[in-house]
């Protein structure tokens, strides 16, 4: 059994932005049910949603700033969470990363600091609470200082750093450094240097024993300029130490046998009484009612990064297409005014519902013949997984988790009863648009269409599987396996 502190800056179902917040609400649980001593870590948030009794621990002083650990519980675990109470950071309106007004927080450096700093007292067993970590399991950049505060200590433990998505690094001036009153050592090309800006996630990329990332084709993926963000050259000099995991999800949770959310539940063998949920969401939509046109749905961030521009631009060739089209999601402002404009030009063919509904977000998977997942990349993504255990068919860009997770139907797979989904190449609306003809073709063909849906119904992607594998990573780790060097010993551009 390992003592593993679990650091995370979100955890549903206490507080989620994203998908960290899945994978740190149901890793740590499934690794405590094969044994293990987990203790989460957390920010107190002011909006943190804990429906569990919260109990002072103890005080630790950092640099002369006291924080208070609190504790509480994952619901429905025997996962103890510890929560780090300093309210001048955590304790105001808005959620890990933006103010009340949306902004990001102009003190974003100082608070995760003080959260990495937290850990490391935690982890060495310098706190009041009679425990010490054999592993600290840190994930993206707010925690990224830890593995680089642990490098330089005595016998420190093991650490392992999960990259969530490159695409957001923890970049901060020079100045912060200073400000910051970071051991000058960590100050250097090999460390947290990146072109001369502190960089928080390379704290966690160039010193943590072990790096993980949420699928094995984003692992290869950020090795490359187009995806490496600038720290490729590093990351392809630590592949022997990079791993890529794909991401699981909660089948108890997402399970359209069970969903509380959804008006008809329904199973592989009852594939027919999908079509109730299909007529509900319709209804909901205000949407005619019609079992033969097919619905395609797309719930996400209205974001580049999710390949919105090209459902955009594809959007006003679909509209002449026998289909039905829904979305829920918000970003940036100006796809969500171009997908108002296009619902008000196409009633009757385009739904949007902008903002986020736990609710509708089952609904829609429940009532969807196919789900759009068009990303330029993603490091795992979960709806493609969500839908195919409800049967419903994504189509989704060969790119990151998404390759990983969706096989194309083809002749050949359908036949084999391996496909699970349609799968296209190049992130280019026309591309996009073949991908959705074929879609379309095959739902005409009820028994191709029937084998695809059981098929993806039939797929495991619990957690059980992916803390097996995190397991052996711990298994070939042992406390003071760090070192006092960045393990490194190469430039921040190479």
């Amino acid at each position: 059994m390992k003592k593993v502190l679990f650091v995370t800056s979100e955890a549903h179902p206490l507080i989620k932005t994203g998908g960290l917040a899945d994978v740190s609400g149901s890793l740590p649980r499934a690794l405590a049910e094969l044994g293990q001593e987990m203790r989460l870590l957390l920010p107190n948030y002011q909006a943190l949603e804990s429906k569990e009794p919260v109990r002072y621990l103890c005080r630790i002083d950092l640099d002369g700033v006291t924080v208070e650990i609190l504790e509480s519980r994952l619901p429905d675990s025997e996962v103890s969470v510890w929560l780090v109470d300093y309210p001048e950071y955590f304790g105001k309106p808005g959620n890990p990363y933006l103010d009340a007004q949306g902004k990001p927080w102009i003190d974003s450096a100082e608070r995760f600091t003080l959260f990495c700093r937290t850990a490391v007292e935690i982890a060495m067993g310098r706190s009041e609470l009679d425990w010490q970590a054999d592993i600290v399991h840190c994930n993206d950049w707010q925690s990224g200082l830890v593995p680089a505060l642990l490098s330089i200590e005595d016998n420190p433990p093991a650490t392992v750093f999960t990259i969530h998505n490159m695409a957001y690094q923890g970049l901060f001036p020079r100045s912060k450094f200073v400000s910051l009153n970071l051991p000058p050592q960590l100050w250097n090309p090999d460390g947290l240097e990146f072109y001369d800006m502190l960089s928080f996630i390379k704290g966690g990329i160039a010193y943590a024993d072990r790096i993980t990332t949420v699928s094995p084709t984003y692992a290869l993926e950020i090795q490359t300029p187009e995806f490496g963000c600038g720290l490729e050259g590093l990351l392809s000099h630590r592949r022997e130490d990079l791993i890529g995991i794909i991401n699981g999800i909660d089948q108890d949770y997402w399970n359209p046998e069970t969903d509380e959310y959804i008006p008809q539940q329904y199973k592989s063998t009852t594939l027919k009484k999908k079509s109730l949920n299909k007529a509900s969401l319709q209804r909901r939509f205000a949407l005619p009612v019609d079992e033969e046109i097919p619905v395609i749905a797309l719930i996400s961030r209205l974001v580049q990064q999710k390949g919105i521009d090209l459902v955009i631009d594809s959007l006003p060739h679909l509209a002449t297409m026998p289909l039905q089209f829904i979305v829920l999601g918000s970003g940036d402002k100006s796809y969500e005014r171009r997908l108002e404009n296009l619902a008000r030009l196409y009633p009757g063919k385009i739904a949007i519902s902008l903002g986020y509904n736990e609710k509708l977000s089952h609904l829609i998977e429940a009532g969807a013949d196919i789900f759009f997942m068009p990303s330029r990349f993603e490091p795992c993504g979960l709806n493609q997984m969500y839908s195919q255990r409800y049967g419903t068919v994504p189509i989704v860009r060969r790119t990151g988790g998404l390759a990983d997770t969706v096989v194309d139907s083809l002749p050949h797979s359908i036949e084999e009863q391996s496909a699970t989904g349609i799968v296209f190449n190049e992130p280019a609306a026309d591309s996009l648009l073949e991908a959705t003809k074929r879609a379309i073709l095959l739902f005409q063909d009820k028994r191709s269409w029937k084998t695809i849906q059981q098929t993806g119904m039939h797929r495991d992607f619990s957690w059980q599987n992916s803390a097996v594998q995190y397991l052996k990573i711990y298994q070939q780790l042992r406390p003071a396996a760090s070192t006092a060097q960045s393990k490194t010993e190469t430039p921040a551009s190479a």
